[in-house]
């Protein structure tokens, strides 16, 4: 990887934004045509080439997109990330949700647990005794009309069960949930499309969480770090996440790739 150019003998210090966009033009490149082939939206490389770190997602996702954005442009992309840790970095983003939150909530969760366990006792004990009761005067009637009164109990049921799997087996999910399973993911979720509105923007960090509703239509997702994150729907892990930053769109049908 080449460093720098204009820069002296001391090449370690240089303006990081100003030598990105001279690398780009005297490739003669865009910035349209830089995301296209690395996947950045040109907000984020015109923010780097400006040095608006502000602007962009986080520490780690900021390092991330400079490191291959100089790599691009044949510069050395660990040395840009080296000086802006010298010069900017002050560590990665603080944990969105504090521990001690955390540990009311787990308390609050178990204290409304406990009445709900007691209802659902009272409920079993009520069934129970509904049970015998019908059993009981059950035994008072005729053999005959006792056959009769199981044999059409056991067809309802039967269609009962047979109604049921059926709903279940073309029951789509309602939503999906985003888990950053394996670490920090910085996300951008919209409506639709790449423009439609949008439904949050920010880092989950490593355990965190976020549900998204599929019931108005499908969802579209810029994901900064795929590896680190998984998206559940019904119960189990989808496949379809890509395996750098990229874009999917999520249905009530799975994931799939998006423009």
């Amino acid at each position: 990887m080449a460093a720098p150019t204009g820069v002296g003998e001391n090449w370690r210090v240089f303006q990081i934004g100003a030598s990105l966009r001279e690398a780009r033009e005297r490739r003669g490149l865009s910035s349209a045509d830089v995301q296209k082939a690395i996947r950045i939206r040109d907000r984020y490389l015109n923010a780097l080439e400006e040095e608006r770190w502000e602007l962009l997602p986080g520490d780690a996702y900021l390092k991330g997109f400079l490191r291959t954005y100089a790599d691009f442009l044949g510069l050395d992309g660990n040395l840009y990330v080296e000086e802006y840790n010298s010069r900017f970095s002050h560590g990665e983003d603080q944990a969105l949700v504090p521990p001690a939150l955390a540990r009311r909530s787990s308390v609050a969760r178990i204290a409304v647990s406990r009445p709900l366990v007691a209802l659902a006792l009272v409920a079993l004990v009520a069934a129970a005794l509904a049970v015998w009761q019908l059993h009981g005067r059950g035994e008072s009637r005729q053999v005959g009309d006792t056959t009769t009164r199981q044999t059409t109990t056991r067809s309802h049921q039967h269609r009962h069960t047979q109604k049921h799997t059926k709903q279940r087996r073309v029951a789509l999910p309602k939503q999906a949930i985003l888990v950053a399973s394996r670490g920090a993911c910085w996300l951008e979720v919209r409506s639709g499309s790449a423009t439609g509105a949008l439904l949050y923007e920010g880092t989950l960090q490593q355990g965190q969480k976020r549900r998204v509703s599929l019931l108005r239509g499908s969802v579209w997702i810029d994901v900064g770090d795929p590896p680190n994150l998984d998206v559940r729907m019904g119960g189990r892990v989808m496949p379809g996440l890509p395996t750098q930053t990229g874009n999917v769109l999520l249905t009530r049908r799975g994931v799939q790739p998006a423009a």
